[in-house]
C-alpha cells in the first residue's frame, strides 16, 4: 500500500512538475500564435475604447472572441484609462501584449514593448466643429425618405444581414434612409478593415496631385533597387499585382497576422518579402503592400510631423469626415491596409467624394481623372482595379458577371472589409450605400441582394 502511495505522489508531483514547466515556458517564450492572439486582443479593445467609447468587455466579448480563434476565448483584458493601454495575455498573464493609445492617430500595437517610442508618434488635433443642424453632407442632419418600400428593405434583417452595425443610403447626395443595430448609432466610429486599403490610395493620389509621386515611379525602396523587385511600379503596387510573396491568411500565423500583430515596423517587413511571381501579371492580395503604400506617400512627403497630419488635412478635413481616425505601427507608418475608423456618416462622405471623381465643394482634391483610372480593370485581374478598389460584389470573385445579373448596373465598384464592411458605389444611380457590421465571411453574407433591391427601389 505504501508503494502505491508514493507512486502516486511520485506522479502527482511529476504532474504539477510539468503543468509548472508548460507555463514557465509560456511565460518566457510564448508560441506566435499566442503573441497574434493576444495583440490582437489588445489593438481591438484599444480602438474600440478610445475612439469608438464602448465597453471594453463588450469589446472583447462581442468583437474579439466570439467570431475568432477558439485561443481568443482564454484572452484576458487590462484597461488603464488614464495611460491610455491596453493589456492582454492569454488567462491574463501569458504572451502579453500592449496598445497604446495616442492624440490623433488612435491605437497601436507595441510588439517590442517600448511604450515610450509609441507615445512619442502623436499628433494635435482640435476636435473639428461638426454642423449638427446643416443637412448630410456638408453637417449630420438627416432627412431620412418616408418611403415604405425603403423603410421595409432596412428593416429586413436578412438583407441587412447578422452582425449589421450600420447602413446608410446616398441618393443624389442626400441621405435618404440609415439604420443602426444595438448599440451603435451615427456618431459610432466603425472599423473599416480592409476598407482603408481604398481611401490610402486616394491618400496618395493627393501626392500625385501635388506632383510628389507617378504611378510610373519605379525602384520604390532602395534594396530593391538591387534586384527584380526595381521593376516594381507603383501602379503595380495599387493594382495588387507586385509580384512580392504574401500570405493574407487570417487564419494562425500568417504574413498578414505576423506583420499586423509581431512586427513593430510593419512595412518593413512587407518590404523585405522576395518576388514570388512575375512582376505585373500576377494579382495577389496583398495588405502588405497596402502598408509599403503609406510608407511611400508619408516619404514622399519628406516630414515627419506634416505626413502624419497628411490623412486629416488632405483629405479628412475637406470633405467633413471629422470622425475619422487613420492609425499607425509602432514606426508612425499609417496602417493603410486596414485601421481606418469612421462613422458610417463619414464612410458615405469618401463613397459620394468617389463618385463625385475626387471632387468635393468645387475642389479637385484628387487628379482629374484619378477615380476613374482607380476603378479601371487591373491588367492582373478581372475582379480588382487598378487602384485599391473591387469591381465585383463580395463573394463575386469566381464568378466575374454575377453581380449584374443579379440586377446591378455594370457601373457599380465596391469598397470591401473583411467583416462584412463595404461601400457600393453606383455612378449611373447617383447611389451610394454603406454597409458596416461584425459579419465573419464564414456567415455568407452578400450585401449585393440588399444593394440590388435598394436599386429597384430608387430607381
Amino acid at each position: 500500500m505504501r508503494i502505491i502511495v508514493k507512486i502516486v505522489k511520485w506522479l502527482l508531483g511529476l504532474i504539477v512538475l510539468a503543468i509548472a514547466a508548460l507555463f514557465a515556458w509560456l511565460y518566457i517564450a510564448p508560441p506566435e500564435l499566442i503573441r497574434v492572439g493576444s495583440g490582437y486582443s489588445a489593438k481591438i479593445v484599444c480602438s474600440n475604447v478610445f475612439i469608438a467609447g464602448r465597453d471594453p468587455n463588450e469589446v472583447l466579448a462581442v468583437d474579439v472572441q466570439a467570431p475568432g480563434h477558439p485561443l481568443l476565448r482564454l484572452m484576458r483584458i487590462s484597461v488603464d484609462k488614464n495611460r491610455g493601454t491596453v493589456s492582454a495575455g492569454l488567462l491574463g498573464f501569458l504572451g502579453k501584449s500592449v496598445a497604446v493609445a495616442r492624440d490623433g492617430l488612435g491605437c497601436a500595437s507595441v510588439p517590442d514593448g517600448d511604450v515610450g517610442k509609441v507615445r512619442r508618434t502623436a499628433i494635435h488635433a482640435e476636435p473639428s466643429a461638426v454642423s449638427p443642424d446643416a443637412l448630410w453632407p456638408e453637417g449630420e442632419r438627416v432627412e431620412a425618405s418616408q418611403d415604405p418600400v425603403i423603410a421595409k428593405l432596412l428593416d429586413d434583417a436578412a438583407l441587412t444581414g447578422t452582425g449589421m452595425r450600420a447602413v446608410v443610403v446616398v441618393k443624389n447626395g442626400r441621405v435618404v434612409a440609415e439604420r443602426y443595430g444595438n448599440g451603435f448609432s451615427a456618431k459610432t466610429p466603425l472599423l473599416g478593415w480592409s476598407m482603408t486599403k481604398t481611401v490610402n490610395a486616394a491618400i496618395a493620389g493627393t501626392l500625385v496631385r501635388d506632383g510628389k509621386m507617378a504611378i510610373t515611379d519605379k525602384g520604390l525602396f532602395a534594396p530593391w533597387k538591387a534586384d527584380g523587385r526595381a521593376a516594381i511600379s507603383l501602379a503595380d503596387m495599387m493594382a495588387m499585382s507586385s509580384g512580392l510573396e504574401f500570405n493574407e491568411d487570417y487564419g494562425d500565423v500568417a504574413d498578414v497576422t505576423r506583420m499586423l500583430y509581431l512586427e513593430p515596423d510593419m512595412a518593413g517587413f512587407a518590404e523585405a518579402k522576395p518576388l514570388a511571381g512575375e512582376v505585373s501579371k500576377v494579382f495577389s492580395y496583398s495588405s502588405g503592400t497596402a502598408v509599403m503604400l503609406s510608407r511611400l506617400w508619408q516619404d514622399a512627403i519628406g516630414d515627419k510631423v506634416k505626413a502624419l497630419a497628411w490623412p486629416r488635412t488632405a483629405l479628412f478635413e475637406p470633405l467633413g469626415m471629422h470622425s475619422a481616425v487613420l492609425e499607425t505601427d509602432e514606426q508612425g507608418t499609417f496602417v493603410g491596409s486596414s485601421y481606418l475608423y469612421a462613422t458610417a456618416h463619414d464612410w458615405a462622405r469618401f463613397g459620394q467624394f468617389l463618385l463625385q471623381g475626387g471632387v468635393w465643394n468645387g475642389n479637385q482634391i484628387l487628379p482629374a481623372g484619378f477615380v476613374d483610372w482607380m476603378r479601371e480593370p487591373a491588367s492582373a485581374s478581372k475582379v480588382y482595379g487598378k487602384g485599391q478598389l473591387w469591381i465585383e460584389a463580395p463573394g463575386d470573385e469566381e464568378n466575374p458577371g454575377a453581380g449584374v445579373a443579379a440586377g446591378l448596373p455594370k457601373d457599380t465598384y465596391w469598397m470591401e472589409g473583411h467583416d462584412g464592411q463595404t461601400v457600393a458605389i453606383i455612378p449611373s444611380e447617383q447611389l451610394v450605400v454603406v454597409r458596416l457590421g461584425l459579419t465573419p465571411a464564414k456567415v455568407g453574407y452578400r450585401p449585393q441582394t440588399m444593394l440590388a433591391a435598394l436599386v429597384k427601389a430608387l430607381h
